[in-house]
Protein backbone atom coordinates (compact mmCIF):
# COMPACT_ATOMS: atom_id res chain seq x y z
CA UNK A 1 0.00 0.00 0.00
CA UNK A 2 1.51 3.44 -0.69
CA UNK A 3 1.86 5.81 2.28
CA UNK A 4 -1.05 7.71 1.50
CA UNK A 5 -3.17 4.53 1.67
CA UNK A 6 -1.81 3.46 4.80
CA UNK A 7 -1.59 6.55 6.84
CA UNK A 8 -5.30 7.10 6.32
CA UNK A 9 -6.25 3.84 7.35
CA UNK A 10 -3.76 4.02 10.29
CA UNK A 11 -5.57 6.96 11.34
CA UNK A 12 -9.06 5.26 11.47
CA UNK A 13 -7.45 1.95 13.21
CA UNK A 14 -8.09 2.81 16.54
CA UNK A 15 -11.86 3.33 16.04
CA UNK A 16 -12.24 0.12 13.52
CA UNK A 17 -10.75 -1.79 16.53
CA UNK A 18 -13.24 -0.16 19.23
CA UNK A 19 -15.93 -1.02 17.05
CA UNK A 20 -14.48 -4.76 16.22
CA UNK A 21 -14.43 -4.98 20.02
CA UNK A 22 -17.86 -4.21 20.56
CA UNK A 23 -19.20 -5.95 18.20
CA UNK A 24 -16.73 -9.25 18.91
CA UNK A 25 -16.56 -9.66 22.36
CA UNK A 26 -12.79 -10.30 21.97
CA UNK A 27 -9.75 -8.30 21.49
CA UNK A 28 -8.34 -11.03 19.74
CA UNK A 29 -10.48 -11.18 16.66
CA UNK A 30 -11.14 -7.48 16.95
CA UNK A 31 -7.18 -7.31 15.63
CA UNK A 32 -7.72 -10.18 13.33
CA UNK A 33 -11.14 -7.85 12.38
CA UNK A 34 -9.08 -4.93 11.77
CA UNK A 35 -6.55 -6.19 9.73
CA UNK A 36 -8.55 -8.50 7.14
CA UNK A 37 -10.47 -4.79 6.54
CA UNK A 38 -6.81 -3.19 5.94
CA UNK A 39 -5.99 -6.50 3.38
CA UNK A 40 -9.56 -5.23 1.73
CA UNK A 41 -9.04 -1.80 1.74
CA UNK A 42 -5.40 -2.37 0.30
CA UNK A 43 -7.09 -4.00 -2.66
CA UNK A 44 -9.18 -1.62 -3.22
CA UNK A 45 -9.75 1.06 -5.64
CA UNK A 46 -9.92 4.35 -2.74
CA UNK A 47 -10.58 6.80 -6.22
CA UNK A 48 -13.96 4.65 -6.09
CA UNK A 49 -14.25 5.56 -2.20
CA UNK A 50 -15.73 9.23 -1.58
CA UNK A 51 -15.72 8.61 2.64
CA UNK A 52 -13.12 6.04 3.83
CA UNK A 53 -15.23 6.79 6.93
CA UNK A 54 -17.96 5.01 5.97
CA UNK A 55 -16.68 2.72 3.92
CA UNK A 56 -13.88 1.34 6.68
CA UNK A 57 -16.87 1.14 9.15
CA UNK A 58 -19.24 -1.09 6.50
CA UNK A 59 -16.19 -3.31 5.67
CA UNK A 60 -15.55 -3.93 9.30
CA UNK A 61 -19.02 -4.01 10.99
CA UNK A 62 -20.28 -6.47 8.14
CA UNK A 63 -17.07 -8.62 8.28
CA UNK A 64 -17.96 -8.47 12.28
CA UNK A 65 -21.52 -9.72 11.44
CA UNK A 66 -20.71 -12.70 9.57
CA UNK A 67 -17.76 -13.80 12.21
CA UNK A 68 -20.35 -13.69 14.77
CA UNK A 69 -22.79 -16.47 12.93
CA UNK A 70 -19.78 -18.86 13.26
CA UNK A 71 -18.48 -17.70 16.99
CA UNK A 72 -22.26 -18.37 18.11
CA UNK A 73 -21.90 -22.03 17.11
CA UNK A 74 -18.18 -22.08 18.57
CA UNK A 75 -19.65 -20.74 21.90
CA UNK A 76 -22.82 -23.33 22.38
CA UNK A 77 -19.99 -25.79 22.71
CA UNK A 78 -17.58 -23.93 24.71
CA UNK A 79 -16.89 -25.58 28.17
CA UNK A 80 -18.77 -23.65 30.45
CA UNK A 81 -20.13 -20.08 31.00
CA UNK A 82 -18.66 -17.89 27.67
CA UNK A 83 -17.61 -14.41 28.84
CA UNK A 84 -16.08 -11.47 26.82
CA UNK A 85 -11.81 -10.90 27.01
CA UNK A 86 -10.83 -8.29 29.23
CA UNK A 87 -9.21 -4.95 27.59
CA UNK A 88 -7.41 -2.58 30.15
CA UNK A 89 -8.73 1.07 29.25
CA UNK A 90 -6.61 3.35 31.29
CA UNK A 91 -4.75 4.31 27.97
CA UNK A 92 -7.58 4.67 25.95
CA UNK A 93 -7.41 1.55 23.83
CA UNK A 94 -11.28 1.41 23.61
CA UNK A 95 -11.24 5.02 23.14
CA UNK A 96 -12.35 8.08 24.61
CA UNK A 97 -14.67 6.47 27.66
CA UNK A 98 -15.35 10.01 29.45
CA UNK A 99 -18.85 9.67 30.84
CA UNK A 100 -20.77 6.67 32.43
CA UNK A 101 -22.83 5.90 29.32
CA UNK A 102 -19.04 5.39 27.66
CA UNK A 103 -17.92 3.43 30.27
CA UNK A 104 -21.34 1.20 30.44
CA UNK A 105 -21.01 0.54 26.74
CA UNK A 106 -17.75 -1.57 27.25
CA UNK A 107 -18.55 -2.92 30.98
CA UNK A 108 -18.07 -6.60 31.24
CA UNK A 109 -22.27 -7.12 31.91
CA UNK A 110 -23.10 -4.84 29.10
CA UNK A 111 -20.63 -6.73 26.33
CA UNK A 112 -22.40 -10.19 28.22
CA UNK A 113 -25.56 -9.24 27.32
CA UNK A 114 -24.99 -8.26 23.73
CA UNK A 115 -24.73 -12.22 23.67
CA UNK A 116 -28.67 -12.46 23.90
CA UNK A 117 -28.88 -10.36 20.35
CA UNK A 118 -28.38 -11.64 16.44
CA UNK A 119 -25.47 -10.02 14.56
CA UNK A 120 -27.82 -7.15 12.98
CA UNK A 121 -29.22 -6.24 15.79
CA UNK A 122 -25.99 -6.41 17.67
CA UNK A 123 -24.45 -4.14 14.56
CA UNK A 124 -27.41 -1.76 14.95
CA UNK A 125 -26.83 -1.40 18.42
CA UNK A 126 -22.95 -0.88 19.04
CA UNK A 127 -23.67 1.16 15.88
CA UNK A 128 -26.02 3.53 17.45
CA UNK A 129 -25.29 3.17 20.86
CA UNK A 130 -21.29 3.81 21.04
CA UNK A 131 -20.55 5.62 18.04
CA UNK A 132 -23.99 7.65 17.69
CA UNK A 133 -24.61 6.63 13.95
CA UNK A 134 -28.08 7.74 12.35
CA UNK A 135 -30.61 4.79 11.65
CA UNK A 136 -29.88 6.40 8.15
CA UNK A 137 -26.58 5.60 7.93
CA UNK A 138 -26.81 2.25 9.52
CA UNK A 139 -29.33 1.23 7.23
CA UNK A 140 -27.05 2.36 4.49
CA UNK A 141 -24.21 0.28 5.97
CA UNK A 142 -26.56 -2.76 6.75
CA UNK A 143 -28.44 -2.91 3.75
CA UNK A 144 -31.84 -2.25 5.65
CA UNK A 145 -34.59 0.15 6.03
CA UNK A 146 -34.54 3.22 8.02
CA UNK A 147 -37.49 2.11 9.33
CA UNK A 148 -36.18 -1.17 10.51
CA UNK A 149 -32.62 -0.22 11.78
CA UNK A 150 -34.80 1.76 14.11
CA UNK A 151 -37.35 -0.83 15.36
CA UNK A 152 -34.19 -3.25 15.52
CA UNK A 153 -32.45 -0.73 17.73
CA UNK A 154 -35.11 -0.54 19.96
CA UNK A 155 -35.74 -4.14 19.99
CA UNK A 156 -31.95 -4.62 20.84
CA UNK A 157 -32.16 -1.95 23.85
CA UNK A 158 -34.88 -3.74 25.74
CA UNK A 159 -33.37 -7.08 25.42
CA UNK A 160 -29.60 -5.52 26.97
CA UNK A 161 -30.82 -3.40 29.55
CA UNK A 162 -33.53 -5.88 30.48
CA UNK A 163 -34.94 -3.37 33.00
CA UNK A 164 -32.16 -2.88 35.35
CA UNK A 165 -31.25 0.40 36.52
CA UNK A 166 -27.34 1.16 36.50
CA UNK A 167 -25.84 3.07 39.34
CA UNK A 168 -22.44 5.12 38.94
CA UNK A 169 -20.07 4.26 41.73
CA UNK A 170 -16.85 7.19 42.40
CA UNK A 171 -14.18 5.61 41.49
CA UNK A 172 -12.26 6.04 45.08
CA UNK A 173 -15.51 4.51 46.60
CA UNK A 174 -15.01 1.68 44.57
CA UNK A 175 -11.53 1.39 44.82
CA UNK A 176 -12.39 1.29 48.49
CA UNK A 177 -14.85 -1.38 48.28
CA UNK A 178 -13.10 -3.99 46.03
CA UNK A 179 -9.75 -3.20 48.11
CA UNK A 180 -12.01 -4.70 51.34
CA UNK A 181 -12.95 -7.72 48.93
CA UNK A 182 -9.81 -8.57 48.13
CA UNK A 183 -8.46 -8.46 51.57
CA UNK A 184 -11.24 -10.37 52.70
CA UNK A 185 -11.01 -13.54 50.06
CA UNK A 186 -7.43 -13.48 50.34
CA UNK A 187 -7.84 -14.20 54.32
CA UNK A 188 -10.25 -16.46 53.86
CA UNK A 189 -12.61 -14.39 55.49
CA UNK A 190 -16.02 -15.87 54.52
CA UNK A 191 -18.33 -13.92 56.70
CA UNK A 192 -16.96 -10.37 55.61
CA UNK A 193 -17.43 -11.54 51.81
CA UNK A 194 -20.72 -12.33 52.67
CA UNK A 195 -21.69 -9.21 53.93
CA UNK A 196 -20.20 -7.70 50.77
CA UNK A 197 -22.37 -9.37 48.64
CA UNK A 198 -25.80 -8.79 47.38
CA UNK A 199 -28.71 -11.52 48.68
CA UNK A 200 -29.51 -12.06 45.03
CA UNK A 201 -25.75 -12.01 43.66
CA UNK A 202 -23.99 -14.35 40.28
CA UNK A 203 -20.50 -15.16 40.18
CA UNK A 204 -19.96 -16.09 37.14
CA UNK A 205 -16.36 -17.75 35.87
CA UNK A 206 -14.63 -18.03 32.34
CA UNK A 207 -11.74 -21.51 31.98
CA UNK A 208 -12.69 -22.56 28.75
CA UNK A 209 -12.39 -26.02 29.81
CA UNK A 210 -8.64 -24.63 29.86
CA UNK A 211 -8.24 -23.82 33.73
CA UNK A 212 -10.90 -25.36 36.23
CA UNK A 213 -13.45 -23.13 36.90
CA UNK A 214 -17.75 -23.52 37.74
CA UNK A 215 -19.15 -24.68 34.45
CA UNK A 216 -22.33 -23.21 36.11
CA UNK A 217 -23.04 -19.36 37.44
CA UNK A 218 -22.98 -19.71 41.11
CA UNK A 219 -25.68 -17.60 43.25
CA UNK A 220 -26.43 -16.20 46.52
CA UNK A 221 -24.17 -14.47 48.35
CA UNK A 222 -23.58 -17.21 51.27
CA UNK A 223 -22.66 -19.80 47.96
CA UNK A 224 -20.74 -17.13 46.72
CA UNK A 225 -18.49 -16.21 49.48
CA UNK A 226 -17.40 -19.83 50.15
CA UNK A 227 -17.00 -20.17 46.33
CA UNK A 228 -14.37 -17.51 46.42
CA UNK A 229 -12.97 -18.14 49.99
CA UNK A 230 -12.21 -21.61 48.47
CA UNK A 231 -10.68 -20.02 45.58
CA UNK A 232 -8.50 -17.89 46.81
CA UNK A 233 -7.25 -20.73 48.42
CA UNK A 234 -5.12 -21.67 45.58
CA UNK A 235 -2.66 -19.03 45.74
CA UNK A 236 0.81 -19.52 45.73
CA UNK A 237 4.29 -17.83 46.47
CA UNK A 238 4.89 -14.57 43.70
CA UNK A 239 0.96 -13.64 43.21
CA UNK A 240 0.84 -10.19 42.51
CA UNK A 241 -3.01 -9.28 43.88
CA UNK A 242 -3.38 -5.91 42.25
CA UNK A 243 -6.58 -3.16 41.24
CA UNK A 244 -6.52 -2.27 37.62
CA UNK A 245 -9.16 -0.49 35.07
CA UNK A 246 -10.28 -3.07 33.02
CA UNK A 247 -12.96 -2.75 30.42
CA UNK A 248 -13.47 1.14 31.96
CA UNK A 249 -13.89 0.10 35.50
CA UNK A 250 -11.90 -1.23 38.42
CA UNK A 251 -11.21 -5.04 38.67
CA UNK A 252 -8.77 -7.29 40.57
CA UNK A 253 -6.00 -8.71 38.34
CA UNK A 254 -3.99 -11.46 40.16
CA UNK A 255 -0.79 -11.83 38.34
CA UNK A 256 2.39 -14.12 38.20
CA UNK A 257 5.59 -12.60 36.99
CA UNK A 258 3.20 -9.78 35.58
CA UNK A 259 1.55 -12.63 33.81
CA UNK A 260 -1.99 -12.25 34.77
CA UNK A 261 -3.71 -15.66 35.44
CA UNK A 262 -6.95 -14.51 37.18
CA UNK A 263 -9.33 -11.47 36.50
CA UNK A 264 -12.59 -10.35 38.45
CA UNK A 265 -14.57 -7.67 37.40
CA UNK A 266 -17.44 -6.56 39.71
CA UNK A 267 -20.74 -4.97 39.41
CA UNK A 268 -21.48 -2.57 42.37
CA UNK A 269 -24.90 -1.28 43.70
CA UNK A 270 -24.01 1.37 46.46
CA UNK A 271 -21.89 -0.82 49.46
CA UNK A 272 -22.78 -4.87 47.46
CA UNK A 273 -21.14 -6.44 44.93
CA UNK A 274 -24.43 -7.11 42.54
CA UNK A 275 -22.31 -9.25 39.95
CA UNK A 276 -19.17 -11.31 39.59
CA UNK A 277 -17.01 -11.58 36.43
CA UNK A 278 -14.18 -14.49 36.72
CA UNK A 279 -11.76 -15.22 33.81
CA UNK A 280 -9.21 -17.11 34.22
CA UNK A 281 -8.70 -18.52 30.49
CA UNK A 282 -5.40 -17.95 29.54
CA UNK A 283 -6.36 -17.43 26.04
CA UNK A 284 -8.63 -14.64 27.16
CA UNK A 285 -6.04 -13.48 29.57
CA UNK A 286 -3.67 -12.65 26.22
CA UNK A 287 -4.65 -9.54 25.49
CA UNK A 288 -3.70 -8.19 29.65
CA UNK A 289 -0.44 -9.66 29.13
CA UNK A 290 -0.07 -8.13 25.74
CA UNK A 291 -0.93 -4.67 27.17
CA UNK A 292 1.30 -4.51 30.44
CA UNK A 293 4.36 -6.20 28.27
Amino acid sequence: MEPDGLCEFQAHRPRLFALAYRMLGSATEAEDAVQETYLRWDGTDRATIRSAEAWLTTAVVNLCRTWLVSARARRETYVGPWLPEPVPTADGELGPLETVEERELVSLALLTALERLNPVERAVFVLREAFGYAHREIADMLDLTEAASQQTYRRAGQRVRDGRTRFAIEPAHARALIQRFLDAARSGEIDELGRMLAADVTATADGGGRINAARRPVHGADRVARYLAGLFRWAVPGMEFGIEEVNAALAMVVRVAENPVLMVGFELDGELVDELYLVVNPDKLAYLAAARA
